[in-house]
């Protein structure tokens, strides 16, 4: 049964692009399919880098191996994020009560996780390696700052509910 789900993934994606240029915005269920896909190896890079993070504040290195690690790291999380923003973006709008809010919405919190972590990579690239206590120290306010960043780069779905992409998030298998 899972050799089928990248089958009708591929097809829910054939049918949704060609018909939400015919139609003008995508329906509820095709953007939802197009975000979640969009968005699930965003998810799973954006882990992989959190936990990497986490073992390279644990792991015995050199400030200058952390350093250079921890600002690849946080690159990397920058990019993901922005290619996850872009496909959001070419999602397009979906055809639902403030789509548009809706759309812009994901789109900014993705460019704020993006920013958040480019400042982070810069906080990190512009720290001193000497002392190493002070180095560390230093870094735990960036991670802290990145946090912080993240948080507030979240998406406020208070006024952006819209049930139909409610429902089609909750059905489909992409976006679990």
């Amino acid at each position: 049964m899972r050799a089928a789900r990248p089958i009708s993934l591929a097809l829910v994606l054939a049918l949704a692009t060609p018909l939400a240029a015919c139609a003008g915005n995508p329906g509820a269920h095709a953007w939802a399919a197009l975000v979640c896909t969009t968005l699930s190896p965003w998810r799973a890079e954006i882990d992989s880098l959190t936990s990497r993070t986490q073992q390279l504040m644990t792991a015995e290195t050199t400030p200058g191996q952390a350093k250079e690690n921890l600002a690849r790291l946080f690159e990397g999380a920058a990019t993901a994020s922005e290619q996850a923003r872009a496909g959001v973006e070419q999602a397009g709008v979906p055809d639902v009560t403030n789509g548009e809010a809706i759309a812009d919405g994901f789109q900014d919190s993705l460019a704020g996780i993006r920013d958040a972590y480019g400042h982070a990579r810069t906080g990190i690239e512009g720290l001193a390696t000497r002392p190493v206590e002070g180095f560390y120290a230093e870094v735990g306010k960036v991670v802290e700052q990145l946090s912080t960043d993240y948080q507030k780069s979240s998406l406020d779905t208070t006024n952006l509910e819209s049930v139909e992409l409610r429902q089609a998030f909750d059905s489909l298998p992409e976006c679990r």
